[in-house]
């Protein structure tokens, strides 16, 4: 019995420090891409910036409009923390 505890207490502290977060925020992305609307501005993980113009359910698309025109792209590609950071109003201090 001694000999499975520290086995245990390593895959306690793998679990508890890597897996679950990393499994609480894949969540949160799924949850982000799901809520995304039309006007929306956001910011792909590649660095584009763009309005979103359309969203496609069937094959979890959407575009999005740039300055350059008009891109179909993931809804996986859009970065989570960047746009929101664009969507939240500025608060004056």
């Amino acid at each position: 019995m001694m000999d499975i505890l520290p086995f245990v207490a390593m895959f306690a502290v793998v679990y508890f420090f890597m897996i679950a977060p990393q499994m609480k925020r894949a969540k949160q992305e799924k949850k982000f891409a799901a809520e995304l609307k039309r006007g929306d501005k956001v910011i792909t993980k590649s660095g584009i910036h763009g309005k979103i113009v359309d969203l496609n359910d069937k094959d979890n698309s959407c575009v999005i409009e740039t300055m350059a025109g008009k891109i179909k792209f993931e809804r996986v590609a859009i970065s989570m923390e960047a746009s929101k950071s664009l969507n939240t109003p500025a608060t004056t201090k």
